[in-house]
C-alpha cells in the first residue's frame, strides 16, 4: 500500500496511537519492546493467544537472566507489544504489578493467572521447571527450588 511501511510492529503501534485505547502523551518515539513469550514459535503462539484472550494475565522470568543480560526489570506501567510465533503483533499489554519471589513461593493464585494448562499450581510448577531447565543453561545456571523469579501481572490495553 502507498504510504505504509512494511514493518508490521511499527504499523501496529501507530494504529494503537490513533485508537481510543491510546494512553495520553504517548508518541511514535515511545514504541515499546515487541517480543513473543516462551522459547519457541509454537509456545509464542500458544501464550500469545492466551494473553490476547485475557486468560493469561501474569508471567514470570528468571531474575538471573535479567542480571546476566544486564536488562532492567519490568516496572509498573511498562508497555509491551506481544508477538506471535511468526513475529506478528497480537496486542499491547501494560504491566500492573512486579514482584520478585522464589520459585517455591509462587502461589496457586499466580499460577492460575498465568493461564496455562489446567491453571493449577502443580501444572505451573511442572511446566515452568521444564522451561527453566531449557533456558537457564544459556547463562550457566540450572533451576532450583529457590531461584528468584520476576513475577509480573499484566493487562491487555489494545488488540485489533
Amino acid at each position: 500500500m502507498t504510504g505504509m511501511s512494511n514493518d508490521p510492529v511499527r504499523e501496529f503501534w501507530l494504529a494503537f496511537l490513533h485508537s481510543d485505547a491510546a494512553l495520553p502523551g504517548l508518541t511514535t518515539a515511545d514504541q515499546p519492546d515487541a517480543s513473543g513469550y516462551g522459547d519457541s514459535p509454537a509456545l509464542a503462539d500458544e501464550l500469545g493467544q492466551l494473553i490476547y484472550a485475557g486468560i493469561k494475565t501474569a508471567t514470570c522470568s528468571a531474575l538471573w537472566e535479567y542480571e546476566h543480560d544486564g536488562e532492567p526489570l519490568p516496572s509498573v506501567g511498562m508497555l509491551d507489544i506481544v508477538l506471535d510465533g511468526q513475529g506478528r503483533p497480537l496486542c499491547i499489554t501494560e504491566t500492573t504489578e512486579v514482584t520478585v519471589r522464589p520459585y517455591n513461593e509462587v502461589d496457586a493464585a499466580f499460577a492460575y493467572a498465568e493461564g496455562e494448562g489446567d491453571r493449577t499450581l502443580a501444572y505451573w510448577r511442572q511446566a515452568h521447571w521444564r522451561f527453566f531447565a531449557r533456558t537457564l543453561p544459556r547463562i550457566g545456571r540450572a533451576p532450583t527450588e529457590t531461584m528468584p523469579l520476576v513475577c509480573e501481572r499484566l493487562r491487555v490495553i489494545y488488540k485489533k
